[in-house]
């Protein structure tokens, strides 16, 4: 018995996983993430809106969608240059794409019934670094009112 006690507080703590390099799946995923998190508060309606999101652009199912989207919750918290995320998508997305994820970003910002002004100037820092027109811009942000 003691020898088990023993081994029980002498055992090693598990290794943390390393995060995956972000790609512009996971760039997407993560600046949604940040967007959610940008008023200092990530609340259900954002997280749920995250995977539907990322279930529909990548033909997830639920489980895959909330797996990468907590992968995107640990890139968010140490990955900070929200232009090279940006810059990961505008590199390998087409433009009519890249403003799917400008009305993507709009729908998260959207979610919980209140844009902050820190999510708004997020998603529109992200607009500039990914090249969408202005027009096409607010066209997505009409376009991502939640009913």
């Amino acid at each position: 018995m003691l020898e088990r006690l023993t081994a029980f507080f002498h055992r090693k703590t598990p290794t943390e996983t390393p995060l995956p390099e972000p790609d512009a799946r996971l760039a997407l995923g993560t600046l949604l993430v940040r967007v959610a998190m940008a008023d200092k508060a990530y609340l259900f309606e954002e997280i749920e809106q995250i995977d539907r999101i990322l279930a529909a652009a990548y033909d997830l199912n639920p489980i895959e969608a909330a797996k990468m989207r907590a992968t995107c919750e640990k890139l968010a918290t140490k990955v900070t240059d929200d232009q090279k995320l940006a810059a990961l998508v505008r590199e390998s997305v087409e433009y009519d794409h890249r403003r799917e994820k400008v009305q993507a970003l709009w729908r998260v910002s959207l979610a919980d019934g209140v844009t902050d002004d820190r999510e708004a100037a997020l998603v529109e820092l992200v607009e500039e670094v990914l090249g969408v027109e202005r027009r096409d811009s607010e066209a997505a942000r009409a376009a991502a009112v939640i009913p």
